[in-house]
């Protein structure tokens, strides 16, 4: 005798389950079909276009401050190699205590 099964909505999503009369398990899992969020194509089409100069200008922001990063990160070159000139003493190395 096959196992008998039925589908049921889910109420939330709408997605089909299948569930096993004898088990009374979920067997089987259909996704829901997608939903628009836009009701039109020119509204889509802003949207995106919207996006899309979002991302640009938060790439070049990304940009210039990665610009700016090199310029501090040799600032603090510079620092550390002038501060180290000026302090002769050099810190003790566990091979020179010996």
């Amino acid at each position: 005798m096959p196992a008998k099964s039925f589908i049921v909505r889910c109420p939330c999503c709408d997605a089909k389950l299948t569930i096993d009369d004898e088990l009374h398990e979920v067997i089987a899992h259909e996704a829901p079909p997608p939903k628009r969020t836009m009701s039109d194509i020119g509204a889509a089409f802003e949207a995106l276009k919207t996006k899309s100069a979002e991302r640009d200008e938060r790439f070049r922001r990304e940009m210039e401050s990665q610009g700016d990063k090199s310029k501090l990160l040799d600032r603090k070159f510079q620092e550390g190699l002038k501060k180290a000139k000026d302090d002769p003493d050099r810190p003790i190395r566990p091979i020179d205590i010996d």
